[in-house]
């Protein structure tokens, strides 16, 4: 059989067959979207095996050996599919991967390959087809039959440039709309026409983070043409791509008061499809302003009116947030229950953003409760397939969450500027993210400024894009990034509104993490009173965070017995250890002490300590900088010392941290300067040097906490060995594990 521009698939299909001939069998998946044909490939596949003689079975493998076909795959979750026998084959036709076998992609037809699919339209209108479909035959036949239909002084490219849906999900462009809408930019229009055309390509440019001034310009551009034309469809098209294309998170009044505009333009032209989005927009508007119960109402009307209309994936994205206001509220069960709905919905009827729906909701939940080390990559993921919309900042958060602070140090210094800088739908959550960072290994400069960028969303909640997620109060932000800088009494009000706001709406989930920071800032203020409020705050979260299963939470309240603490806290060090307990001003050997207990058993090179890391060995080796430079490089780490000590000594824990970036940054160069890898090589000055700092530094911190807390100190002074390198063995005595 011969399926235009299906060779390769088709002779793919043939080896399984040929297979299952000669007694052998096997598993291939035909991955695709609807409309790709895959279906037309299983009956092409039933007539090549008849023509075999091979028997073919559909859905269900029988009691002889053959060829079983099975279309929608993908129906089941998880899907169920028959296991092939010694000499049986199964063919299956998926939407979307399953990982159950070898997967042959079926995507778009090329425009030549397209042209023959449908002979009778013009070059131009198949060329129109190609960019609006992607080359998919099924959607490729609807366009061609659609246009088939239309007057014929109709243009063909304009009329699917303002009604071909997108095909991509959220923040992710559909390069093929987008050259269709330029092209349709350029014939003649109507007002009417151009202003939908240029909102349209304004609002389908999100996904470019580079396209902002351009956004602007032509959404300002369809506005203006279309309030000129009094058109009420043509108004709440235009406002509602406007709210998509510019996304503003400071304007979010504007948004609820044109999501109303939206509503009512809508009813006057008698537009179910746009009532419905402005009624969206003033869900997700309620929903940042922190008003929860209305915006839960706004949603349910979003929903009838969905369900009136017959709007199918409306109501999937009902479902969506419905999971994401249960995660709020901390009733996980129902959650999950609701993200399994989405799942199974959304494919059914082919939303493109299902995938990310349900990974977000699953995820949401995880961070409540997990501690953030298994999403880091799946984070980093999403960075590289959709780049420019701080996906790593909240990677950067996860690794925080870790405990992994040189790394989200690292990540907030190469993130803050970009974020600064940016916007869209995602952008409040991610200088969020990254104030969280900021408020436990941030420089106070860090902390400052993102203070003030998010001190005119106080009282709002983080809401990312259309409240797909919700992950906090802004005012919990504020409150740590205040206790980082010293302001504790600022830092207690904004943790007070927003434990306030938490309670109003019945975020529990967020009450339990937000009770044990105000309870550290109220121990850090120390007015009459504070120790009371704080041991109900620790007392209450504990008892919240019990409840609901927060596991990140019970690990970062009071340690059990058989589990010793050393955690940073603002500016100064908590230890916590057998009934012991000491604070500790911060200094280089507290940062070397905690790399170490966190790597148990483990050695750590004493210049890589200096450098901030941890496993990365440096060689020994010959000099490769000239005698002249490597003196200056001496010269400049020798006065560095000199000022660290100077400020370990007055306490100085502003000016150690950037002197200890600085030594850092330093070191790393002599080391980039010196080379990585070689045989065996004499000791360098500068490791030499690491090893007498390290253990000089180390062993001074060590007399610290003796002296504050002594059965910790001894059992340090035991489990410690320094040198070239460094390891904590852990001495009988001590926990069973450090919390760090």
């Amino acid at each position: 059989m011969d399926l235009i521009g299906r060779r390769d698939e088709l002779a793919a299909v043939a080896r399984l067959i040929d297979g299952v001939a000669r007694g052998s069998g096997g598993r291939l998946f035909l991955v695709g979207p609807p409309g790709a044909g895959k279906s037309a490939l299983l009956d092409a596949a039933a007539e090549m095996a008849q023509d075999r003689g091979v028997r073919v079975y559909r859905e269900d493998i029988g009691d002889e050996p053959g060829l079983v076909l099975i279309d929608h795959g993908d129906q089941a979750d998880p899907p169920l599919l028959p296991e092939p026998g010694a000499a049986t084959g199964v063919l299956v036709a998926s939407r979307y991967s399953v990982k159950a076998g070898p997967e042959l992609p079926i995507g778009g037809l090329g425009a030549d390959d397209l042209a023959r699919l449908v002979p009778a339209l013009t070059a131009e209108a198949v060329h129109a087809i190609w960019l609006a479909s992607g080359g998919i035959p099924g959607i490729a036949l609807g366009f061609a039959d659609e246009l088939g239909s239309l007057d014929e002084f109709a243009d063909a490219l304009v009329h699917l440039a303002l009604t071909a849906p997108s095909r991509s999900g959220f923040l992710e462009l559909d390069f093929g709309l987008i050259r269709l809408l330029e092209s349709a930019t350029e014939r003649p229009l109507s007002a009417t026409e151009r202003a939908r055309i240029l909102a349209r390509l304004a609002r389908e440019q999100l996904s470019d983070p580079s396209s902002g001034a351009r956004r602007r310009e032509l959404i300002d551009e369809a506005l203006d043409l279309a309030r000129v034309s009094g058109n009420p469809a043509t108004i709440a098209e235009v406002l509602d791509s406007r709210l998509h294309a510019l996304w503003d998170p400071i304007a979010v009044h504007e948004r609820l008061s044109s999501g109303s505009e939206i509503v009512d333009q809508a009813r006057r032209a008698g537009d179910d499809l746009l009532e419905l989005r402005g009624l969206f927009w003033r869900f997700t508007a309620l929903a940042e302003l922190g008003d929860l119960d209305s915006a839960e109402a706004a949603l349910t009307a979003y929903g009838r009116a969905a369900e009136l209309a017959g709007n199918a994936e409306a109501a999937v994205v009902v479902v969506s947030r419905r999971a994401m206001l249960a995660v709020v509220r901390g009733r996980f069960d129902e959650a999950a229950t609701l993200t399994a709905e989405v799942a199974v919905r959304g494919r059914q009827v082919g939303l493109s953003d299902t995938d990310s729906l349900v990974g977000t909701l699953r995820y949401s939940v995880f961070a409540l409760r997990g501690d953030g080390a298994d999403v880091v990559e799946p984070l980093r993921e999403q960075a590289r397939r959709r780049p420019g919309h701080f996906f790593e900042a909240s990677a950067a958060w996860a690794l925080a969450e870790a405990g992994r602070d040189v790394e989200a140090g690292l990540e907030l210094d190469r993130l803050l500027p970009a974020v600064l800088n940016g916007s869209g739908p995602r952008w409040l959550g991610a200088v969020a993210d990254l104030a969280h960072v900021a408020s436990r290994v941030g420089d106070p400069d860090q902390a400052e400024t993102l203070y003030q960028v998010l001190l005119p969303y106080r009282g709002r909640l983080v809401v990312w894009g259309g409240a797909n997620t919700i992950t906090g109060t802004v005012d919990e932000q504020l409150g740590g990034l205040a206790a980082r800088l010293g302001r504790t009494s600022a830092a207690v009000d904004h943790l007070t509104s927003a434990i306030e706001l938490q309670q109003r709406i019945g975020a529990l989930p967020w009450l339990a993490h937000t009770l044990p920071v105000r309870a550290r800032v109220l121990s850090a203020r120390g007015r009459d009173g504070d120790a009371a409020a704080a041991r109900a705050d620790l007392e209450r979260a504990r008892s919240t965070a019990q409840r609901l299963g927060l596991t990140r939470v019970l690990k970062h309240l009071k340690p059990t017995g058989d589990e010793w603490r050393l955690m940073r806290d603002g500016d100064t060090w908590l230890l916590e250890a057998g009934g012991e307990s000491a604070r500790l001003r911060d200094g280089r050997g507290l940062h070397y002490l905690r790399a170490l207990l966190s790597a148990p058993g483990q050695e750590i090179a004493a210049l890589d300590l200096v450098a901030g890391g941890s496993g990365i060995r440096v060689p020994d080796g010959d000099p490769v900088l000239d005698e002249t430079a490597r003196q200056a490089f001496q010269r400049h780490l020798q006065s560095i010392d000199k000022q660290l000590e100077s400020a370990d000594r007055a306490g100085d824990a502003v000016r150690a941290t950037a002197l200890h970036d600085e030594r850092a940054a330093v070191v790393n160069e002599l080391r980039r300067a010196t080379g990585v890898g070689g045989g065996s090589r004499r000791v360098t000055t500068e490791t030499e040097r690491a090893r007498v700092n390290v253990t000089r530094t180390l062993w001074a911190t060590v007399e610290r906490v003796e002296a504050l807390a002594p059965r910790a100190g001894a059992h340090l002074r035991a489990s410690l060995r320094t040198g070239r390198y460094l390891r904590y063995a852990a001495a009988p005595g001590g926990p069973t594990r450090w919390n760090t």
